[in-house]
């Protein structure tokens, strides 16, 4: 009746090992590192690279704990915070010869303490928020002097698409800020110009004399400049925040401040250069045109001077080479790319644009056939030629980048397409660190509120249930051994509201062992054998445990549907202790409970405290007639 089949028990043990094995790493704490990642986009650390750590480290006489290339970078541990400013020197001085111009970012970290054959099985401490640990904090401020730029290069592109296809002639196109003009040798011209550029509502049309000529001046409308500047902070926050998920920041803070900033937090990331690493890759993609007349291949050799509206590049593959400034198309016009062979089975990236980049690659490769086209790849306000390919014919809204060389280098390419472009440039105007020292406190509090919490309920259980209640406080234990453990495979941000959240999961898991050992006392006080009253207290009390526990669960799933940050800390926390409480409650304290009265055939009592027997009423005497 109270026996458990051995992979119950089985079951059990490995839940046990489990949580003990993924709970250990946050006892260890953490060691100062320095962390050596790329600073440029293009630059792609390799085993290597930890290689290269060594050597300089070394050079240095600077003996580390150990040196590791994990994910995109490469890790050093050392002992004490000397040995890790030192490293940091040494290290800056050797990979980055010319400090103006950075390749690598050399960052202090910290490293877990745990040993190998804990991290080896993914056994890693839980991340602390911003209020316990420390963290990083940005503000950045996104430059909308160049997003109205772009948008105005974007306006004159189609004018000048409009006007050749009504094969209407002007004499020239400028651009001074906002506002375009366009002059025209007749007036018949400029008035069916006109006409068909009033379709543009963003421009605000005017005409004034300009010489011989007359010239039709158009103004970006004040709503419009709003609108453009609206959709470039939005799809900047949604850039960082695709990029900030993909490397698994967890619970970022990424919102609006004000009409042009961008408030970052990063909970639990001390490494300041890591983060601007994550955030800072203000990347964008141009395919432009490449200009192959004389001038320009003078140009291109050094020999003569680059020709107005060209652009000469002399970094990169395909460097040097003199492009037209004005882009063909954008990374804001890509929906995909990925990597696969092109048809001679070489690697090459395979790329979509939306309707208006298949457009304007169409026309452009329409009249270009033969003639080369380069992609540029933009970042901190350089250009670096990532390929210069032939034009094989016309282009739509699918094409390939040819030329990549390796296999490597296309699926490299084709992830940072796909990470997304910023609208914006964006520059980072704030940028703070958050010590652990303001948290100390925090942690020391919280941690102090769960001990002294867990201590009175364990008390309380074992005097008033006696053998019962130490059965509970066990199932209790092993609940707060399963949440940590499963906030730490997890790797989730603990905060203050999750501290508070394991609080008051410790409190509502004991409910459910109070719960149970009443179930049994009234079995008990019913008359019920000890065996008898195990099994059908346990029994009735799972429905209305599972009751319970399932109404609070969607309480929390709504708190972790529509709250933000904290909330949704708070709400996590709670989800996952209510699953962990009514495992330990149910499966486990029964488990311990079986364990210990299941193979008494004749058991006579049990060690629950006091049961309160009612005390039979006295037979009432019949009334008798005087």
């Amino acid at each position: 009746m109270n026996r458990y089949p051995w992979w119950k028990y089985a079951i059990l043990a490995i839940a046990l090992l489990v949580g003990l094995i993924y709970t250990l790493p946050n006892f260890f704490g953490e060691a100062p590192a320095v962390q050596v990642s790329s600073g440029k986009a293009t630059l792609k650390l390799d085993s290597s690279s930890a290689e290269r750590v060594k050597e300089v480290l070394a050079a240095a006489k600077l003996q580390p704990d150990f040196v590791v290339f994990e994910g995109n970078s490469v890790k050093a541990r050392f002992a004490d915070g000397d040995a890790q400013l030192q490293a940091k020197d040494a290290l800056s001085k050797a990979l980055n010869p010319d400090p103006a111009n950075p390749s690598y970012i050399v960052a202090l970290n910290l490293v877990s303490r745990s040993p190998k054959w804990l991290t080896s099985v993914r056994a890693l401490p839980m991340y602390l928020g911003l209020d316990l640990r420390g963290g990083v904090h940005f503000l950045m401020q996104v430059d909308m002097k160049t997003a109205l730029s772009k948008k105005m290069e974007s306006i004159v592109g189609d004018i000048r698409s409009q006007l050749r296809d009504k094969n209407l002639r002007h004499a020239g196109i400028g651009r001074d800020g906002n506002a375009v003009d366009i002059r025209f040798r007749d007036a018949e011209t400029l008035k069916a110009a006109a006409d068909l550029l009033s379709q543009m509502t963003d421009l605000q049309w005017t005409q004034a004399p300009d010489g011989t000529d007359t010239k039709l001046i158009g103004t970006l409308k004040p709503e419009a400049a709003r609108a453009v500047q609206d959709a470039a902070l939005k799809q900047n926050i949604t850039t960082l925040h695709n990029r900030v998920n993909e490397l698994g920041v967890a619970e970022p803070v990424i919102q609006q401040q004000g009409a042009d900033r961008v408030v970052i937090q990063l909970p639990g990331v001390q490494d300041t250069a890591k983060a601007k690493d994550i955030i800072g890759r203000t990347a964008n993609l141009e395919f432009r045109l490449v200009d192959m007349s004389a001038e320009a291949r003078a140009a291109t050799e050094g020999v003569g001077p680059v020709p107005f509206g060209r652009e000469r590049f002399t970094v990169g593959r395909g460097a040097p080479v003199v492009t037209y400034k004005e882009a063909v198309a954008t990374g804001e016009m890509l929906t995909n790319a990925q990597p696969r062979p092109d048809q001679n089975n070489q690697p090459a990236v395979s790329v979509s644009l939306d309707a208006k980049g298949g457009r304007l690659m169409r026309e452009m490769t329409r009249n270009n056939v033969g003639n080369f086209m380069a992609a540029i790849l933009f970042e901190k306000g350089k250009g670096e030629v990532l390929t210069v390919a032939r034009i094989q014919g016309e282009f739509g809204n699918d094409f390939q980048i040819t030329g990549m060389g390796t296999t490597e280098a296309a699926n490299d390419l084709s992830l940072l397409l796909r990470a997304g472009s910023l609208a914006a440039p964006m520059e980072i105007i704030e940028e703070s660190t958050i010590g652990p020292t303001l948290g100390a406190d925090n942690i020391a509090k919280g941690f102090h509120s769960v001990i002294w919490g867990f201590a009175a309920i364990a008390v309380f259980m074992c005097l008033y249930y006696l053998l019962f209640g130490v059965f509970s406080t066990l199932a209790l234990g092993f609940n707060l051994l399963l949440l940590v453990a499963v906030l730490s495979m997890l790797q989730a941000t603990l905060t203050l509201p999750g501290i508070a959240a394991i609080a008051l999961t410790l409190g509502m898991a004991i409910d459910a062992n109070v719960l149970i050992n009443e179930r049994v006392r009234e079995e008990l006080r019913a008359g019920a054998s000890p065996q008898a009253a195990i099994n059908t207290g346990y029994e009735r009390a799972f429905a209305t445990i599972l009751d319970s526990n399932v109404t609070t669960l969607i309480a929390g799933i709504a708190l972790f549907a529509f709250g933000s940050g904290p909330i949704k800390g708070f709400a996590v926390v709670h989800c996952l202790g209510i699953l962990t409480s009514m495992f330990s409650a149910v499966v486990f304290s029964r488990g311990l409970v079986n364990l210990w009265y299941g193979r008494q055939k004749k058991l006579k009592s049990v060690s629950i405290g006091q049961v309160w027997k009612p005390k039979a009423q006295p037979a009432e005497t019949p009334a008798t007639n005087p």
